[in-house]
């Protein structure tokens, strides 16, 4: 077979595809960073927020019909998506559609990320797709899922689970899938103790994505009889995937680089300091993930704003960065960034020095202040002088959250910047 041959027959397969995004998720453990809006909202890479990489990853791969299923602190996230995501063509069959939690099936929120997809089931009955592609909304990474579609076809599978390749000793942080020569699933276990190895390696297990295929027919089975079961949470990896092991046929995917055929990169920043050096990382002289790949580009909604700007070039008085990302509407005025992300319209005054941070956007440093080792939200005002990153005892004082890998989280809040609620009707 070709390949022009194969990729007319992938091409068919992502067209015959809905993909829906779990995008409802709080993502606790970023603390303050998800006070008011979902984990999949959250800034990075200096202009994107998290959702852009799974429905970049869609529309680079041809699925081209999305829903995107919110339920916690969905504003912005919502909005985002109807600015950035809101150009397709419905006459042509193609949308990036919201799925809140309308409560059509009964009077719950969504329970369980089975629960969720089943509450909008009779919309996927009018879509007329032969797959159904389930997504994780939270996660950081580049993959085709038409090759995904292509194995999960050739195999004949019911469910395909895409999978990470990672260290035995770290799988014990993920649901592990047990897998025999051919990939089909055995078992499998969430956050097991002792991970199963990957067949002929036992250094090395397979770690699920989040990301599921599903032949359209047989999910609707399967989420009518999981609705029906009183005993379930309604959660494909602690209910859905061990019942079907036994009794029909689930594939592991494994992902890879498809440039180079090793470990592909698949970052999961659900807590602060992961947060901060997936981040950074991003400033590499070589990135992990590449942001520039022009091959696969990554979209999102950005505000016209002016390039970055670097002035002043004075003895004490330079506005320089090295290392790092710098996105429009930045003003770095007579200061220095030193391996830093900012994102757009972060304005540095003079003297300020900020040093492997990660600035959200809006944020307004002010003269001669000393930003290290740290995240600063969207919107906070830093007083001229502030030192952050400097002193844990300092921070902790101040009502910062200091991490245990030692990077200090500042919000508006935090700083008695209430740009979210009055203060006085916080206190009501």
């Amino acid at each position: 077979m070709t390949s022009e041959t194969q990729q007319r027959q992938i091409s068919k397969l992502t067209k015959d595809t809905v993909a829906l995004i779990l995008a409802g998720g709080r993502g606790s453990r970023l603390y303050e960073l998800t006070e008011w809006r979902a984990k999949p909202a959250v800034f990075f890479g200096g202009k994107f927020r998290i959702i852009d990489f799974p429905l970049s990853n869609c529309i680079n791969s041809g699925i081209r019909r999305i829903g995107v299923l919110t339920q916690y602190k969905a504003h912005s996230l919502i909005r985002h998506l109807h600015r950035g995501w809101g150009g397709f063509r419905h006459e042509l069959d193609e949308y990036v559609e919201v799925l809140p939690a309308s409560q059509r099936t009964g009077e719950n929120w969504y329970a369980g990320t089975a629960d969720a997809i089943y509450q909008n089931i009779d919309i996927l009955r009018n879509q007329g797709s032969t797959y159904v592609l389930v997504l994780s909304g939270d996660h950081i990474y580049k993959m085709d899922y038409g090759l995904m579609i292509a194995e999960h076809a050739r195999k004949g599978a019911d469910m395909t689970v895409a999978c990470i390749e990672v260290p035995v000793a770290e799988a014990t942080e993920f649901g592990v899938m047990h897998v025999n020569e051919d990939n089909r699933v055995i078992d499998f276990v969430e956050k097991p103790a002792n991970p199963p190895h990957v067949p002929g390696n036992p250094e090395r297990a397979l770690a699920s994505m989040g990301n599921y295929i599903f032949n359209t027919e047989f999910l609707y089975e399967l989420l009518c009889n999981d609705a029906d079961d009183e005993n379930s949470s309604h959660d494909f990896g602690h209910d859905i995937i061990p019942k079907l092991i036994e009794q029909n046929t689930v594939q592991a995917y494994r992902f890879r680089d498809i440039k180079t055929g090793g470990d592909a990169y698949w970052q999961d920043v659900g807590t602060l300091d992961a947060f901060w050096r997936a981040n950074l990382e991003m400033a590499d002289v070589v990135p992990k993930l590449d942001l520039y790949d022009d091959s696969w580009p990554l979209m999102t909604y950005q505000s016209q704003l002016p390039p970055a700007k670097f002035v002043f070039e004075e003895e004490g008085r330079t506005g320089v960065a090295y290392d790092s990302l710098v996105s429009g509407g930045c003003v770095v005025s007579g200061a220095t960034v030193r391996g830093s992300v900012l994102f757009s319209h972060v304005y540095v005054h003079t003297g300020a020095t900020v040093e492997k941070s990660v600035i959200l956007p809006d944020v307004d440093i002010g003269r001669g202040c000393t930003i290290k080792n740290a995240i600063i939200d969207r919107g906070c005002k830093i007083a001229a002088g502030t030192e952050i990153g400097i002193d844990k005892d300092a921070d902790i004082a101040a009502g910062y959250r200091v991490t245990d890998g030692g990077v200090t989280l500042v919000t508006a809040e935090m700083l008695g910047q209430y740009i979210h609620l009055h203060r006085e009707k916080e206190k009501s």
